[in-house]
């Protein structure tokens, strides 16, 4: 299969010509064919977004929900909204809890075919190991220090290999040991929803440290004698910064426009952090969006702080989609807030979270034998096509 673009966007730049795809696969850009083939001119290619921050979307949520039926739900969404692949995330929950999704994930993650659409690369497991003093929407009572044998039951429940990253409090004892121990398994550590001092990441962070989880929230703040995890993440070059839903709701334009000064597009990943709000299974009241959300069988309840009531069902894609803002209207409004290029947006969206994740050697770029996804995107990013692994997705 060969598709043309004047513009498709390479880590070398624009390249013009024919798209070539086989068995899934990337296998090359060609000036001139001799072939049949997809015609995008006017249209720019780009590789798809990977989200590693990613707990539910639209008509799925493995954290509310923890089966296979919720990341097929998931992975059939996001396609919709540019994700063509992504970390199924957990929350802080018991353990039981969290085994369990894991089994559940492994299955899902074993009948995958890029059919079912976006492509599940593992696991990003948002606590248990994580600060109680800075929990936000997680449960304080779940809140545990890391430990190496709770680590290992979650590699007989959901893989070894299928853990990616792990969000830590890396001031909680029994981090360093932690830490090495991940490293060492080639598993990516996050600072996440910590109390961390920047002396105590600047000591443990060759270890093994690589980012921050949701930058500004759920953080010891920056203060000019007490520089905290934002500061950290400020001052260290090489850690990234993690954002999530670019609304102006839980980061202010301004303070994104201020770490994307400082860090760049080459040290910021782009994240949703949804959790498909449809499918909470006991009554959650969002203070961001000042609604109460209240399961009612296959139907949703919603009561807004303002008095409005809505009950809407919670596998109508059209309905349950605007409940929280998706991958690519964030997109659209960091293009608007900074001025970011196409080649910017690439970076945060697809290479950076790649690298970060140890899967640039398939993921992340349109490069040959990589796996053939991208998006057929307008110069305004409005999708016109999806693909996964080469499969043309139903959008």
């Amino acid at each position: 299969m060969y598709l043309y673009s004047e513009r498709i966007y390479t880590p070398q730049g624009y390249k013009k010509g024919y798209l070539q795809i086989e068995e899934g696969k990337i296998k090359g850009i060609h000036e001139n064919i001799d072939d049949l083939y997809v015609d995008y001119s006017g249209k720019v290619i780009v590789p798809g977004f990977i989200d590693i921050h990613i707990h539910g979307w639209a008509t799925g949520s493995f954290w509310y929900e923890g089966t296979v039926k919720s990341l097929e739900n998931m992975s059939k969404e996001l396609v919709k909204v540019g994700v063509t692949s992504y970390l199924a995330t957990t929350g802080t929950d018991g353990l039981d809890k969290i085994n369990n999704q894991l089994k559940e994930g492994k299955k899902a993650i074993e009948n995958y075919t890029p059919e079912k659409g976006a492509d599940i690369l593992g696991f990003h497991l948002e606590g248990p190991f994580i600060n109680k003093e800075y929990k936000g929407m997680q449960k304080e009572e779940y809140c545990i220090n890391p430990s190496i044998d709770i680590l290992e039951g979650f590699f007989e429940s959901g893989g070894k290999e299928n853990i990616k990253l792990i969000a830590l409090a890396p001031e909680l004892e029994g981090s360093l040991e932690f830490i090495k121990y991940a490293n060492k398994r080639g598993i990516q550590i996050s600072i996440g929803h910590s109390a961390a001092e920047f002396e105590e990441i600047r000591d443990l962070k060759d270890y093994g440290l690589g980012g921050v989880v949701h930058t500004y929230s759920g953080m010891r703040g920056f203060h000019h004698r007490r520089l905290g995890v934002v500061g950290a993440v400020m001052y260290f070059d090489d850690l990234y910064a993690e954002f999530a839903k670019q609304t102006g709701m839980t980061v202010k334009p301004e303070a994104f426009a201020i770490m994307y000064k400082i860090k760049g597009p080459e040290k910021i990943i782009l994240t949703s952090d949804s959790t498909g709000l449809a499918h909470v299974q006991e009554p959650f009241h969002h203070y961001i969006r000042r609604c109460t959300f209240t399961p009612d069988g296959d139907y949703l309840k919603l009561n807004y702080d303002d008095g409005r009531e809505e009950r809407i069902y919670k596998y109508d894609y059209d309905k349950v989609k605007d409940l929280e803002l998706s991958y690519m209207d964030s997109i659209k409004n960091i293009v608007t807030n900074v001025d970011a290029s196409i080649g910017d947006i690439v970076k945060m969206t697809a290479e950076n979270p790649a690298k970060y994740i140890h899967v640039y050697d398939k993921k992340g770029s349109i490069e040959a034998d990589k796996d053939a996804d991208f998006l057929v995107i307008d110069g305004l990013w409005n999708i016109n096509d999806v693909y996964v692994k080469g499969v043309k997705q139903e959008i």
